[in-house]
């Protein structure tokens, strides 16, 4: 009874939202809606839809009840709108101002294109044009910017420095249960933060510019998700950039590329700028910025468990370890200097690691989908038996919902309805922590099968969607070979 009232409830609720679109973008365009598309969200609980026209026109609709940050990105939209940076101009807001809807950017990121093509000539001109449109958007954006509306901070000054250092501290750090000096290094955090809050240049600093959040469009850049914005060191946006782990620039395109930025600067500025001094405060918020990094990977991966958090551990660590070894490190007290270079060791590093299978691994891992009314547990054919049977049902079902039940899990409507509407990814990272345990204990041990059963009513949705993501963790994670089969596709209702 009481999981029909709560599918009843996410059916209303998304039948108003999708209604509250609809009257809004009729405020200002007489085109009619096709469909709405709901985007996966990749951070905060805004929740975006892609709005597609019968004119082959689309728009982006953001739903949030945190007006203050609504306010914040519509407020900082039109300000750089009105000075001609590259960001998309918001079209209308509705009366609660929970829901607005902007110009669409398009599908593909800056990173898309990095993955996608590699280090090019055409992805180093895109960077080149990012960090073009960048300065404009710091330097001509802060002209009478109304820093009010900011929704954290105000600058990014010696406090806000403080509290990403102390961010590393605690969910990275600590967790590695490494003896030092804790009031030294609070000392060093201070002097740290002063050099740097001490420095020149400060204007509107974007805070999280990073590839994905630079869409291409037509070869043309344009930034979103910048409501978290505040005054600060321009250097710090370059930094984060460059200096993105996921990306992994190479040392020659990051001394280019920071040198055309700062020529970018200086034709913004109207003026020359001290290069030196500039290049060290740069490198100053590099390591700033791959300490926040580090402090929110811990804290995603190392506190609330997820995975692909967990994974990219590594990848910050090396990421740490190339600045502490090629960049200058001046700027740095050397209490500091010298625990960061314990924690970029090797040995460190290897802690965060998994276990690679290569062609010559024997491991296979077989992963099924079934249902438990139709077909029963399935039989484990192999020698060695045992694996792991893992029960759905205790998942919302999106089977229930009209619109979904001649749909499978392997439909995106669905996969968005249990990625977003269910308890589906705190389910799944639990099983993620089970099964790689076993996963890096076959590897090491050579063992050739290991079984992981997600069974559910009809074996159509989310034990389907549990099926493939579990398909998709292990093959990123691990590269292991993989069997994957939905042993009650044939009863499908499609």
């Amino acid at each position: 009874m009481l999981k029909n009232q709560l599918i009843l409830c996410l059916q209303l609720n998304m039948e108003n939202t999708n209604a509250s679109i609809s009257d809004l973008f009729g405020s200002f365009c007489n085109d009619k809606i096709e469909r709405l598309e709901k985007i996966p969200q990749s951070g905060g609980d805004r929740t975006y839809y892609r709005i597609h026209t019968n004119l082959n026109t689309s728009y982006i609709a953001t739903v949030s009840i945190n007006v203050k940050e609504n306010d914040a990105f519509i407020a900082f939209s039109k300000h750089f709108v009105d000075a001609g940076a590259n960001v998309p101009k918001v079209l209308a807001v509705n009366d609660n101002r929970e829901i607005y809807i902007q110009e669409d950017a398009g599908t593909l990121s800056l990173l898309d294109v990095l993955e996608a093509e590699g280090p090019s000539d055409k992805v180093f001109e895109l960077y080149q044009k990012s960090l073009h449109a960048l300065a404009f958007l710091q330097i001509k954006g802060d002209n009478n910017f109304d820093y009010s509306q900011c929704i954290t901070s105000k600058e990014f000054g010696h406090q806000a420095i403080m509290s990403d250092l102390l961010y590393f501290k605690y969910y990275f750090l600590d967790t590695l249960k490494m003896p030092y000096d804790k009031e030294q290094l609070l000392m060093d955090f201070d002097k740290l933060a002063h050099i740097l809050s001490d420095g020149e240049h400060k204007f509107f600093m974007f805070r999280d510019f990073q590839s994905r959040n630079i869409m291409v469009k037509e070869n043309q850049v344009c930034f979103i998700d910048y409501q978290g914005g505040m005054k600060g060191a321009m250097q710090y946006d370059a930094a984060s950039l460059l200096w993105q782990a996921k990306s992994n620039l190479s040392d020659d395109w990051k001394k280019k590329l920071f040198g055309y930025y700062m020529e970018c600067v200086e034709k913004n500025l109207g003026q020359p700028i001290d290069k030196n001094h500039f290049e060290k405060q740069y490198y100053g918020y590099v390591l700033i910025r791959l300490l926040q990094v580090l402090g929110a990977y811990g804290f995603r991966g190392l506190f609330e468990r997820k995975a692909h958090f967990l994974s990219s551990i590594p990848l910050a660590l090396r990421n740490l370890s190339n600045f502490m070894e090629n960049k200058s490190t001046a700027i740095v007290p050397a209490f500091f200097t010298s625990l960061l270079m314990k924690i970029t060791d090797k040995k460190v590093i290897q802690k965060f690691e998994t276990i690679k299978a290569t062609t010559e691994t024997p491991l296979v891992v077989k992963i099924n989908s079934f249902s438990y009314l139709q077909n029963g547990y399935p039989k484990d054919e192999s020698k060695n038996g045992g694996g792991f049977v893992f029960d759905c049902r205790g998942i919302l079902n999106p089977g229930r919902i009209d619109e979904y039940k001649k749909q499978s899990g392997q439909d995106k409507p669905v996969k968005d309805y249990l990625e977003q509407q269910t308890l589906m990814p705190t389910f799944l990272n639990s099983v993620y922590d089970i099964v790689d345990i076993a996963v890096e204990n076959y590897l090491e041990r050579g063992f050739e099968s290991l079984e992981v059963n997600f069974g559910c009513t009809g074996g159509q949705h989310r034990s389907v969607f549990a099926a493939e993501s579990l398909h998709r963790h292990l093959k990123n994670k691990f590269g292991v070979k993989t069997v994957l089969q939905h042993l009650n596709k044939s009863n499908w209702l499609v």
